[in-house]
């Protein structure tokens, strides 16, 4: 029996067309290859933080072999301590402690973190820098940060407030800085105390330590006797917890790389995005070439290939190409991993490189990639199979773009598009009101981005009827550009559906990074207004024995350079029906000069005589807005006033009604000041200590108040808004990649397009369209594309930033970034049209002898 060749069969001439045409091959899997390289990028960075964190990890000291713990019963006081210094194996035996006090002789509030620590040894975690280690009693050695952030040096002293015996009052203890250390610790950015333990003991007046380090000398270790000396210390101090120095510091170094890790594996929830849009791109990319190869697939038909077997060998043609460029793509991860390193060190950064190729996710990377090929060819080969043998006859592939949907399809995308406005809806009639704190947030945000994955199906099953509508509003501009604008919208206009499938991936990313820019936006103004409501001054002076401060303490303190925008108001209750609220007449102007600070309804400039602002919880309690009247009773008497504004949140000091100095002195109010705030004249943490200094001074008789340093809360707003930033920052830049996977798919239609459509621009070359002209009509199609998926994304994304500000934060206000969403719009529709340079160029090049040429 005669073996029929493997070129005769139906795979053997899918693999043939695919040798003889490599470059189609290519442009299917530039997609998948962008897929993988992100993914197993994700893994390579994960091993590069890891391998970073390790080696730059500082903890427990490497002299530590032994740790112990305290157990349930007893705990380990000096006593048990001197029992493990006597242990055989033992050289070295030290105890630590964790605690703090608030730091007194000062008009304001600071507070100092305090550590016991030997000072010196192969168990020290702190170095000395300048002056002596504290050697006795009521001495302290302070971190490089608290000497900066306090004002101290060796010989300066400290006042520390302890609870008394009693637990009810504070003893003041005076103590005497002896020197400055920088521990080694990879975490020391709190101001600390450290001194041996004994003395720490004594200081904070505890029994007991919350750790024993024990170290073993070099010959125990050398001869293997680190399990031995834990047994024994397990029997020297029975129910104490006892584990091996290295177990400890490998669970330090296993919290901090999974503390790095925290923020890559948000990453990788967007990843998921980044995979589906090439998942997208790719069905296009293999719908193209399947139509453009419909010839041979009916051929193949008419030799008696059955639609099954034609199936399964072009979604065996996709695995392959799947493969490949998994293959590629994990290469190039891995090599750009390598070249991460070195790039830092140049930069002043110190990373460290991964050891060696992990190959069960690279494998894993890979064979993903391949299904994912799978996934993205089966609808396409499907469709390919059923081709008819007659197509065989006909001159040129048919274009079934003209259809731009079936009923089935409309179907499907309304239903979606219902079930996605069903759920909007529902979250839109359930949405919290300010200071409602049972709203399950967690369930509402499930459910808006369900209704938004619905959103997005039914784009992209509708996309091929909105691409018209969408086209003739962009449209308006080019058709008087001349004939290339008007070609190119003929064009895109001419094949919905390769350009819906297109743009639908373009809109996926514009959505998403449009969203994040907007929500990032939005809490970042309501993060202005907590910063503005929570520290709206640097320093805050209240009374001490008495209901009001001294009258002149403002214009005393308004006095001293060090001091700016000092400020004094009053607070008083009042009676709201049954409820007793706050009023206060703090001009809203003063706070942080103003910023962050806006109104929900109303303004903040129209508070007048006989006008009230009103905080949000409050203005919902009462159901009250910009207009309406409140009532407020004020010892005895009754107080009509008209809402001026109310505020998103709530109000600065605890304020819930803020009225004019004179309607809160005509309501009754004592003229004298309960409050005084100020500012630090100059930025940093030197500027905040003069003006403690200058305050500290003013403040000469206990009549006169006393205050709170509030500037240190700032600096962690501060420190949270950043990494709020960064955090959106890295989400939009592994969004960005949705974006990279769209343009490349931009490009790859391009270029199958210029190849599909060689006859027609041809044909326009005849009848006389320049080579220029030619050029400028493909890269218009392109830009085309950006501008749709831009139109359409922003479409999608910007009511559902605003449903997703309003669950997860009722009282931040809604802000639209109109600059940096320009700015996405624009770039988008720039790199789309620079994607076409390169298949603009060759369909300019066709020679007009084309329009005549058979077609292969």
């Amino acid at each position: 029996m005669m073996r029929t060749p493997w070129r005769a069969t139906v795979l053997g001439s899918q693999v043939a067309e695919l040798l003889r045409r490599p470059g189609r091959s290519a442009a299917t899997g530039v997609s998948l290859l962008i897929a993988a390289f992100v993914v197993f990028g994700a893994v390579t960075a994960q091993q590069i933080i890891g391998a970073t964190v390790v080696d730059t990890f500082r903890g427990t000291p490497e002299a530590v072999s032994v740790v112990v713990t305290p157990g349930d019963e007893e705990e380990l006081g000096e006593d048990r301590l001197r029992v493990i210094r006597g242990t055989p194996g033992v050289t070295e035996a030290v105890g630590r402690i964790e605690g703090g006090a608030p730091l007194g002789g000062s008009a304001v509030e600071r507070y100092l973190t305090l550590s016991a620590d030997p000072g010196s040894g192969a168990l020290a975690e702190v170095r000395l820098v300048e002056g002596t280690y504290p050697s006795g009693p009521d001495r302290l050695a302070v971190n490089t940060e608290a000497a900066r952030d306090f004002g101290l040096a060796p010989g300066s002293s400290l006042v520390l407030l302890q609870p008394d015996t009693d637990g009810e009052s504070t003893r003041r203890v005076e103590v005497e800085v002896s020197g400055i250390v920088r521990s080694t610790a990879t975490d020391d950015a709190e101001p600390t105390g450290y001194a041996p333990g004994p003395a720490l003991r004594e200081l904070l007046g505890v029994s007991g330590y919350s750790r024993i380090d024990i170290g073993a000398g070099t010959a125990s270790a050398a001869s293997g006797d680190g399990a031995p000396l834990a047994e024994r210390i397990r029997q020297a101090v029975p129910g104490a917890q006892v584990r091996s120095g290295d177990a400890v510091r490998d669970e330090e170094a296993r919290a901090a790389v999974a503390e790095a890790r925290d923020t890559l594996e948000l990453v990788s929830v967007f990843l998921a995005v980044a995979v589906g849009a090439a998942v997208l791109v790719a069905t296009s990319t293999f719908r193209i070439v399947f139509t453009r190869r419909v010839r041979q697939l009916a051929l193949l038909r008419t030799i008696g290939a059955t639609p099954r077997r034609l199936a399964a060998a072009l979604v065996a043609e996709g695995a392959a190409v799947g493969l490949l460029a998994g293959t590629i793509g994990v290469l190039a991860a891995w090599a750009c991993g390598q070249l991460v390193p070195p790039v830092a060190d140049r930069l002043g950064h110190d990373l460290t490189a991964p050891a060696q190729l992990p190959p069960a996710e690279a494998v894993l990377t890979v064979l993903g990639t391949g299904l994912l090929a799978v996934l993205a060819v089966l609808a396409p080969s499907l469709s390919a199979a059923r081709v008819s043998p007659l197509e065989a006859l006909r001159s040129a592939a048919s274009d079934e773009d003209g259809r731009a949907t079936g009923i089935g399809r409309t179907l499907l995308g309304l239903l979606c598009a219902a079930g996605a406005a069903l759920l909007a809806r529902q979250q839109y009639g359930g949405l919290p009101e300010p200071g409602d704190g049972d709203y399950d947030r967690f369930a509402a945000l499930t459910a808006v981005v369900l209704s938004g994955g619905l959103a997005f199906l039914a784009l992209i099953a509708l996309g091929p009827l909105l691409v018209r509508p969408v086209l003739s509003a962009l449209a308006v501009p080019l058709r008087r550009a001349g004939a290339a604008g008007r070609l190119a919208v003929a064009g895109v206009g001419g094949a919905p559906r390769r350009a819906a499938s297109v743009s639908v991936v373009v809109a996926l990313g514009v959505c998403l990074v449009g969203s994040t820019l907007t929500c990032l936006a939005s809490l970042e103004a309501y993060a202005r207004y907590r910063q503005a409501v929570e520290t709206p001054a640097d320093f805050q002076l209240y009374p001490r024995d008495s209901d009001t401060l001294d009258r002149d303490l403002a214009a005393d303190l308004a006095r001293r350079p060090e001091l700016a925008g000092v400020t004094a108001f009053r607070r008083a209750e009042v009676v709201e029906g049954t409820r007793t609220a706050t009023i206060s007449d703090l001009d809203l102007g003063t706070v942080r000069s103003g910023t962050g600070l806006t109104a929900r309804t109303g303004s903040l400039d129209r508070l007048g005589p006989g006008r009230v602002v009103v905080d949000a919880e409050a203005a919902h309690d009462l159901d009250v807005r910009a207009g309406d009247r409140v009532t407020l009773t004020f010892e005895g008497r009754p107080v009509q006033l008209t809402v001026a504004a109310t505020l998103p949140g709530a109000g600065p000091y605890g304020g819930e009604f803020f009225v004019t100095a004179a309607d809160l002195t005509r309501m009754g109010a004592d003229p004298a000041p309960t409050t005084v705030t100020a500012d630090a004249a100059e930025d940093g943490a030197q500027g905040r200590i003069r003006a403690q200094r200058a305050i500290t001074g003013t403040l000469t008789g206990p009549e006169r108040g006393e205050g709170r340093v509030i500037a240190e809360d700032t600096a962690a707003e501060d420190t949270a808004s950043d990494d709020l930033r960064t955090t959106a920052t890295m989400a939009v830049l592994v969004l960005g990649l949705t974006v990279l996977v769209a343009v490349a798919g931009v490009a790859t239609t391009a270029s199958l397009t210029v190849v599909e459509r060689k006859r027609e621009f041809g044909l326009l070359r005849a009848l006389g369209l320049g080579g220029a002209a030619v050029h400028r009509m493909v890269t218009v199609e392109c830009a085309l594309h950006g501008a749709l998926g831009g139109l359409l994304g922003l479409a999608l994304g910007v009511p559902y930033s605003w449903l997703v500000v309003r669950v997860a934060e009722a009282s931040a206000p809604f802000t639209v970034p109109v600059g940096q969403l320009s700015a996405v719009f624009t770039a988008l529709v720039l790199v789309t049209a620079a994607a076409g340079t390169v298949p603009a160029l060759r369909a300019s090049r066709t020679s007009p002898t084309v329009a005549v040429a058979r077609s292969d």
